[in-house]
């Protein structure tokens, strides 16, 4: 069982990331928050299903989050949406850092994922036509047999380049997460249990 203090910890304790951006231009600053607090299976992590009637994404589970207005950072944006969406005081939030951010080519978005804890479990709801349902899932479930899967797609289709990249897709709480969400988790568990290995690719 790992609780948010070890996670903020790994958090922490990450080098700065090398960003490789040339493939993505014109793109769109987004940041979200990957909001932890401890529960009776250790640290549990936030995550929203967007409603069938937005532009885009339609019924995805996600973090909460969205494009920067400007003038504002990563953190401020991050904060913002989240109080936006479910409800969370930015007053609420100790930012512990941030993990390494993630270009989408379908969307044009460059994503800040921003780290906080909360004290508790906190009741969520959902505040915004743009989200259907707010939960708490427990890190530990995510590492459970059958939750987790990787798949190899090609990049021809995407971005007219040879080659194939890996998908990754967490099946929990009657809930399919993929794509920018589940890299992102992914990246989480892998530095919450401190697993070495090559930075991951920024696209």
């Amino acid at each position: 069982m790992i609780s948010t203090q070890t996670v903020a910890s790994a958090v922490a304790d990450l080098p700065p990331a090398v960003l490789v951006t040339d493939d993505m231009i014109n793109v769109r600053p987004s940041a979200v928050l990957i909001l932890l607090a401890d529960g009776a299976n250790g640290a549990e992590v936030l995550l929203t299903r967007r409603s069938l009637t937005v532009n885009s994404h339609q019924g995805e589970v996600c973090f909460p989050g969205g494009r920067l207005d400007p003038g504002e950072d990563s953190r401020t944006a991050a904060l913002r949406e989240t109080h936006e969406e479910v409800g969370v005081p930015a007053g609420a939030v100790t930012v512990v850092g941030e993990l390494y951010p993630i270009g989408t080519y379908v969307s044009r978005s460059w994503i800040v994922p921003i780290v906080g804890r909360v004290a508790s479990l906190m009741q969520l709801q959902a505040c915004t036509s743009e989200v259907d349902r707010a939960f708490w899932v427990p890190l530990h479930d995510l590492t459970k047999p059958g939750v987790f899967r990787e798949e190899w797609w090609p990049l021809q289709a995407v971005t007219g380049r040879a080659g194939e990249r890996p998908i990754y897709f967490f099946e929990v709480d009657n809930e399919m997460v993929w794509g920018a969400t589940a890299r992102m988790l992914h990246q989480l568990l892998r530095v919450a249990h401190r697993i070495e290995g090559d930075e991951p690719p920024a696209i």
